[in-house]
């Protein structure tokens, strides 16, 4: 008899562990998808990019499952969020599956990846949304329209292409003090609280024949820029100086130099955790077991 019901609760116990709860946020083109495990560990995320919702969350889960070996059996629940989630009204390929609010698993995502329970998330995505977490209390305060979408249009309109990897090189090479307006171009000294290379005015400074390379970077400066200088006017009065940067944006080469830079002159902090990219995934997959 006791042979039996350890033997139960073995099998049962290891079943419980090897269980995946499946996160997916889903992009109008692009998918992110993760694991997380019985021991709330994140299993291997990736990306895919689609002509449309359905088949990028598809075509994403099967690549996901083949890669990591993941049978699905093995799947206790598909967790799905993002704009994408509203073309998704059928159990995908069978398996239960819910759909979680996403200013949630936002919160969720990076108190996950950064253990920090007090801050407000920046997620970068097409445009940006706050969302003010302070323990259990996640809630969304607000965003504004400049992001990605902003970046890909500006840089179709300025320098004919939204090629990513295009943009980002020829931003590599630019020069902001050709493009922007500097306290040290308006004042001989620096000003209270303004060193002389702070920004006075985005673009304030760019001339009709502007090479590429110095427009490229001022268009990502000035959406970050933005974004940064946005999310700590919505912190005043809230005492937060933490702040999580996630979505596609933080993979920008120059994101971690402009948020440094904006660190030094608030003294406040941007953070861009690990899975910076996958963070409102995985805040899909643990508000399943939240």
């Amino acid at each position: 008899m006791f042979l039996s019901v350890f033997s139960y609760f073995c099998r049962n116990f290891f079943a419980f562990l090897m269980a995946i709860i499946i996160g997916i946020d889903v992009g109008i083109s692009t998918t992110k998808i993760v694991g997380i495990d019985g021991n709330g560990k994140v299993i291997s995320p990736i990306r895919i990019k689609a002509t449309d919702p359905v088949t990028s969350l598809y075509g994403a889960f099967g690549k996901y499952l083949y890669d990591n070996n993941i049978a699905l059996g093995q799947v206790e629940k598909v967790m799905i969020t993002g704009v994408g989630s509203a073309y998704i009204n059928a159990p995908v390929y069978g398996l239960p599956t819910e759909k979680a609010e996403e200013f949630l698993a936002d919160g969720l995502g990076a108190r996950y990846e950064t253990g920090i329970d007090r801050m407000i998330v920046v997620s970068m995505g097409t445009g940006t949304s706050l969302v003010k977490c302070e323990g259990e209390d996640i809630r969304h305060i607000g965003g504004l329209g400049i992001g990605g979408g902003t970046l890909m249009g500006l840089s179709r309109i300025m320098l004919q292409t939204d090629d990513y990897h295009q943009i980002t090189a020829l931003a590599s090479e630019g020069d902001l003090s050709n493009i922007d307006v500097q306290i040290g171009d308006i004042s001989p000294n620096p000003l209270p609280g303004l060193p002389k290379n702070a920004t006075a005015a985005l673009f304030g400074n760019a001339k009709s024949d502007a090479a590429r390379e110095d427009i490229a970077l001022g268009i990502i400066t000035t959406v970050l820029q933005t974004i940064g200088s946005s999310t700590i006017l919505a912190s005043l009065g809230s005492g937060i100086k933490d702040y999580v940067l996630i979505g596609n944006l933080t993979l920008l080469p120059q994101c971690k130099e402009v948020f440094t830079g904006l660190d030094m002159l608030y003294g406040v902090n941007f953070i861009i955790p690990p899975h910076s990219e996958f963070c409102t995934a995985i805040g899909a997959a643990l508000s399943y077991r939240k």
